[in-house]
């Protein structure tokens, strides 16, 4: 039916055209149509116009965000992986691909670790914090869908996300809210992230500055000094035994103390403190009205069938992670001296920093090659789809009929622009995994 419809729309085209040479009434307003040809630049070049067809476009245009997305984590990757080559010594980073930089900056730090610690060293991150735009998929879909009317559509969150004051007392009477902010009189029932006084000697899961009880990873000035009971009295590291003083616990955890940072606690009968920021599981409830970024990836709009795969496309594509907090654990060997010491400590946590950068990355970098994989797998139903409606009426659209041609020439253009995406990011995450693995991550 298509190429039926196709070819008599190419020859009404030369025919109207044809008959108007000459003619000096009326080619004024033809002029338009009979100089229509397909745009001199596509996918490759950034450009999604290529139809005039808003769901075919969109489809295109998601495949250009995708392909971006994933230029851009490769970039970002690759940037902090020559500024770990920097800080280890590695020459010639600039030139090296990803992989080789990956093997020689864990040779590198093998090496560093090697010549200062004691035993293994311990990297503990948080969980990167990856926020999805309701707003950007929603407008995705208006773009995609030209039934949908923007102001009439919403996207539903499949995580956490800050509500009012209204929506949270709704959602604390479900069971699904929570509560991020400083904690009640500091006594955080949750995970606390920053300072934690302890009072009294109590186990401190991140780095204990002040008295140790047992071993300490780190101590102050170098050397570590001890009480008349043996207690470690400089401890500024991981504690192996109960700290007293102030645990900083930079990737959260327990805190036995006065939590003087951020807890995320549920909250008692009265709510949230009024510090502290409401967040509502918005995927246990119906109809929540978010006030911001969604903890997690969207459900986009209701939409047309052939604008499905680029609208869910777009929202991974546009999910923002950022690096998460972390802590560092090491005991230094054995006449390792104060100078040393302090060098080493400088190193190792802006490696520490560039791998929380790169350990981020590689979290879009899971959406982005869903959304590569998914625009693949359904490129030719979303083209077909708009074909399949042009003309359905039994009318002839010759502005769409040669958008469809167009269309279909440039589908070809769609495995070049994101076919390698899924194993050129696998390649970084098995380059970033490689140093993590060196940290002890």
């Amino acid at each position: 039916m298509f190429t039926k419809h196709r070819n008599w729309s190419f020859l009404g085209l030369a025919l109207m055209c044809g008959i108007t040479l000459g003619a000096t009434q009326g080619c004024d307003q033809i002029q338009e149509i009979c100089d229509l040809s397909c745009p001199d630049e596509g996918i490759a070049q950034g450009n999604a116009s290529i139809s005039g067809i808003a769901s075919v476009d969109a489809f295109f245009g998601s495949v250009i965000a995708v392909r971006d997305a994933s230029a851009r984590l490769q970039g970002n990757i690759k940037t902090e992986m020559v500024g770990l080559a920097s800080v280890l010594g590695v020459e010639g980073a600039a030139d090296l691909s990803v992989s080789d930089l990956s093997a020689q900056v864990s040779a590198a730090l093998d090496a560093k670790i090697s010549a200062n610690v004691s035993g293994n060293i311990t990297l503990k991150l948080a969980p990167p914090k990856c926020e999805a735009s309701i707003e950007a998929s929603v407008s995705a879909a208006a773009e995609c869908d030209v039934n949908v009317e923007p102001g009439m559509i919403s996207a539903s969150c499949n995580g956490y996300c800050e509500v009012s004051a209204d929506v949270a007392a709704m959602c604390q009477a479900e069971g699904t809210l929570k509560c991020e902010g400083q904690a009640p009189n500091f006594a955080c029932e949750g995970d606390c992230t920053g300072s934690c006084q302890l009072e009294v000697a109590a186990g401190c899961e991140g780095s204990c500055s002040g008295t140790c009880d047992g071993a300490c990873s780190v101590c102050a000035g170098g050397a570590c000094e001890t009480d008349a009971d043996g207690f470690i009295t400089n401890c500024a590291g991981q504690c192996m035994g109960s700290c007293s003083g102030e645990c900083r616990l930079e990737a959260g955890g327990a805190c036995e103390g006065r939590c003087e940072g951020s807890c995320e606690y549920t909250p008692g009968e009265f709510g949230c403190e009024a510090n502290a920021t409401a967040k509502c599981d918005a995927a246990a409830m119906v109809d929540i009205d978010c006030q911001g970024q969604c903890e997690a990836d969207v459900t986009p709009p209701e939409v047309s069938a052939e604008c499905k795969a680029s609208v869910e496309a777009r929202a991974k594509a546009e999910i923002e992670c950022t690096p998460p907090s972390f802590e560092l654990s090491y005991q230094f060997a054995a006449g390792v001296d104060a100078d040393a010491q302090a060098e080493f400590k400088v190193m190792i946590r802006e490696v520490a920093v560039r791998y929380s950068a790169m350990f981020a990355a590689i979290t879009k970098a899971d959406y982005v090659i869903k959304a590569s994989v998914q625009l693949i797998a359904d490129a030719g139903g979303a083209v077909t789809g708009a074909v399949n409606a042009i003309g359905a009426d039994g009318s002839i659209d010759i502005r769409a009929s040669i958008g469809v041609g167009c269309a279909l020439t440039e589908l070809n253009a769609v495995g070049s622009a994101i076919g390698g995406v899924e194993g050129e990011l696998d390649g970084s995450i098995s380059a970033v995994t490689n140093i993590g693995g060196m940290l002890g991550a």
